[in-house]
């Protein structure tokens, strides 16, 4: 009974028929369209969850049961209803999750265990949206062409991620993109929105056919456990192959030679200062780089610890272990380029406090590079690598705690604007106030050379040393940094005090000649 059930199960990705849940996340691709190409999400992002449920539940009707659907319900209730507030990174991220503790909910009597839960999770979210060519090739062609192709799938799609993000990243890769017509000749389609159906399909076929994932992997862990010869003859089980040896190493392969030519490009206008093109200035070059590099190398980093955990063939091994080297070393190399990014666009355009925590977080992913390079070269274990990491991070927290921000903004902005003589702009005079009474000491020293912004910086400034002041009524809001700015205020106002003295005993002798 139990081998039968068995060759059933084996048996049913093969015969499953795909046209019923195809057409059904077509049909949720087309709401997709309609609530979201060409419009701001709001409320639709809400429905589209409420469609996608709709839909699994309609294309996989023998799944759970009405106490599930309930829960269900619940979930969904709770985790869309921020998004039904205001749309923002979090409240779309609860809306996922509820969308997939629902399916996880809806599916509960075929996943009890919590390991299984994280599986499906999984599955869903990471390799569900890869699975749709698969899937329809499995149907249509079998599992070894299906092998070939699915190899392929993390390599293209991830190097269509980097190079998104070296566009948006790099002008030249912009330009050279840019120079190519690719509409020419198919005037008549939309190629944006050809590849919105595309992703949108792909990521809705795992909650759509949920039946098929499950039945993949009751069979792949059935055939592995009768015999040893058995789980030898299933080397090509599917999500294996997605992210697998083969996957990784054509992946290495392509990320290296595409991060050689930003690498490449790097080298020679940041660092050799090569003339850029007419039209380009280095503070453009530089401001549009910083920040999606330091997501690539993110990305990278978090692919390079899969790729360091896969079991390589001892021939292939060796040659893999040197393209996560040297792809690491690459990745380093786009971390300092985004530091140096940043730091010719804080000499072009001033300091904030944002532009300083960004180059403490750049510091930070390029240690965390650094440590990366050192497990795969020491051969270190994952909790190493954790740890080393938390190091990091708790002790850049800690230093940061005793670093007066405020004051070293201030201070950079005053003797780097154009007055005092520096590279920088002309002095955002409102900025500085706003950082607060710890901006006083470059404030004054402002103030001293632009005799013609006197009245309004003193009235504020003034009105910042009253805050000061205010604060320290209490002996119990004493600090050191507040302390030293109070030490600061009282020599300033003695200097003042004397000098209006002064001025008043000159006075009329001045008079009298």
């Amino acid at each position: 009974m139990t081998g039968l059930s068995a060759t059933a199960d084996a048996d049913a990705p093969m015969t499953h028929p795909t046209l019923r849940p195809l057409t059904i996340a077509v049909c949720a691709t087309i709401a997709a369209d309609w609530l979201f190409y060409g419009h701001a999400i709001g409320i639709s992002f809400a429905i589209f969850v409420l469609v996608l449920i709709a839909c699994t539940i309609v294309a996989n009707p023998h799944l759970g049961s009405r106490p599930a659907a309930l829960r269900a319900g619940v979930a969904l209730a709770l985790t869309l209803a921020p998004a039904m507030m205001s749309v923002n990174i979090v409240s779309l991220a609860c809306g996922v999750v509820g969308a997939v503790f629902a399916i996880l909910t809806i599916i509960a009597p075929l996943r009890t265990e919590l390991q299984d839960r994280l599986s499906a999770a999984r599955s869903l979210l990471i390799e569900g949206p890869f699975r749709l060519l698969p899937d329809l090739a499995r149907a249509s062609r079998g599992t070894m062409t299906t092998s070939m192709f699915v190899a392929w799938i993390v390599p293209l799609v991830l190097g269509a991620v980097f190079l998104a993000l070296f566009v948006s990243a790099n002008p030249m890769m912009e330009r050279w993109l840019s120079a190519i017509d690719i509409h020419s000749g198919t005037s008549q389609i939309s190629l944006p929105r050809t590849l919105f159906w595309f992703a949108v399909l792909s990521l809705v076929w795992p909650f759509v056919c949920v039946k098929l994932s499950v039945i993949q992997r009751k069979a792949a862990a059935q055939e592995r456990t009768p015999t040893a010869d058995a789980s030898t003859e299933t080397p090509a089980e599917q999500p294996s192959q997605l992210f697998g040896p083969t996957a990784v190493f054509r992946s290495l392969v392509l990320f290296n030679l595409m991060f050689a030519v930003q690498t490449t490009l790097d080298a020679l206008y940041l660092w050799a200062g090569v003339t850029l093109p007419d039209g380009m200035t280095y503070a453009a070059y530089a401001h549009r780089g910083a920040y999606p590099l330091i997501v690539t190398a993110l990305l990278a980093a978090g692919f390079i610890l899969h790729a360091s955990a896969v079991e390589q063939t001892p021939q292939r091994k060796r040659l893999v272990d040197l393209l996560i080297v040297v792809w690491t070393a690459q990745n380093l190399m786009l971390v300092l380029s985004s530091i140096l990014r940043l730091d010719r666009y804080v000499e072009a355009y001033s300091l904030t406090y944002w532009r300083v925590a960004a180059f403490i977080w750049m510091t930070l992913v390029a240690l965390g590079l650094v440590f990366i390079l050192l497990r795969v070269v020491l051969r270190r274990s994952d909790r190493w690598l954790i740890r080393a990491n938390l190091i990091a991070l708790i002790s850049a927290l800690y230093v940061c705690t005793f670093v007066n921000f405020a004051a070293i903004v201030a201070d950079y902005n005053v003797a780097d604007c154009r007055e005092m003589g520096g590279k920088g702009p002309f002095l955002d005079a409102d900025y500085l106030v706003s950082l607060g009474p710890q901006a006083i000491p470059a404030l004054d020293r402002y103030i001293a050379i632009r005799p013609d912004h006197r009245t309004p910086l003193t009235i504020n400034r003034d009105d910042l040393a009253r805050t000061q002041r205010a604060e320290l009524n209490s002996w119990r809001a004493w600090t050191i940094r507040s302390w030293r700015l109070q030490r600061y205020l009282d020599r300033v106002d003695v200097s003042k005090t004397i000098l209006q003295k002064s001025n008043r005993l000159d006075a009329p002798a001045t008079s009298i000649q």
